[in-house]
Parts: structure tokens; C-alpha cells; sequence
């Protein structure tokens, strides 16, 4: 085969593989609402947990910032799920599911280092998961989500990382 023939049949499979990529990560807009969701609300309970059991002033004024904006990001999920007329899980239902991704973080003295850690683990990977989204979806709604709660995901990872760095 010449070296022309490899090269186009290389880049055919690698546009291949990276199209079945990125369908293989793309949910449909109400399996996104329901599982984004659930993962603000395990998110939220994990930091009114937190901020009972924090030692520091940092930490308990981050779990503050985490807990208004992720409550004001379910909340606009919430709304382009009733305009868009989607199927989405019964409060319960996302409830159980957050409870199941709550992170398990030990009482005592590195509280405030585990809550941080599970912090960046987490808003790592709802970043990842917006984004991915955004890049797949074809709703403008979801997309303006995406362009409203990604800086504020970015902010709330940065603001981990460096309370996960001073622990």
C-alpha cells in the first residue's frame, strides 16, 4: 500500500474512532438533566455536611459558594427540562442517585482535606460532563447552561485545589 493510501486510511479511522468517541459520551437531553442533577444534589449535600464539620473558615465558605450555585444551577436544569417538555426522574429517584455519589469523608482532622479532595474529583468531572454536552448537544438551552455554570465550575475547582494544596 502506498504511503498516501495508509496515511488517508490512519486519519479515516482515527475521524471514525473520534466520531464513535463522542457519541459513546453524549447523553440525551433528559438522561443529561436527570444525571447533571443528580450530581448537583449529592454535590449540595456534601457540602451542608461539610460546612457542619469543617474546621476551617475556608472550607465553610467555600461549601457556601458550592451549595448556591449548584441549588441555582438544578434549579436552571430544571427549567429547560419543563420548557423543553422532557422526561425527567422523580425527585426521589435523583435523590437516591445523589446519595449514592456522595462522597464517604472521614470525621476528624483530615475532614477538611478529604472534603477537598472529593471536591476536585467531583467538579473535575461535572466539568467534563458539561462540556461534553455542550459539544454533542444540539439544544441551544442546554448549551446556554453550559456557557453559564462552567466559569463558575472552573472557580469552584480552582478554589479546591488550592484548599486541598493548604491542608
Amino acid at each position: 500500500m502506498s504511503r498516501m493510501a495508509t496515511r488517508i486510511r490512519n486519519v479515516s479511522f482515527a475521524a471514525l474512532f473520534s466520531l464513535c468517541a463522542n457519541s459513546a459520551f453524549a447523553q440525551s437531553p433528559a438522561e443529561f438533566i436527570n444525571d447533571a442533577s443528580a450530581k448537583g444534589m449529592a454535590d449540595i449535600e456534601a457540602s451542608r455536611l461539610a460546612h457542619g464539620k469543617a474546621e476551617s473558615k475556608e472550607v465553610k465558605d467555600y461549601t457556601i459558594v458550592v451549595i448556591n450555585d449548584r441549588t441555582t444551577a438544578n434549579q436552571h436544569l430544571a427549567k429547560i427540562a419543563k420548557k423543553l417538555d422532557l422526561p425527567v426522574a422523580p425527585r426521589e429517584e435523583l435523590a437516591d442517585k445523589a446519595k449514592a455519589l456522595m462522597p464517604q469523608v472521614q470525621d476528624g482532622a483530615t475532614f477538611d482535606q478529604a472534603y477537598a479532595a472529593s471536591q476536585v474529583k467531583a467538579t473535575e468531572e461535572a466539568i467534563t460532563q458539561i462540556e461534553q454536552q455542550a459539544k454533542t448537544t444540539d439544544v441551544p438551552e442546554i448549551k446556554a447552561f453550559a456557557d453559564e455554570t462552567l466559569p463558575k465550575l472552573q472557580s469552584h475547582l480552582e478554589k479546591a485545589r488550592a484548599l486541598q494544596a493548604s491542608r
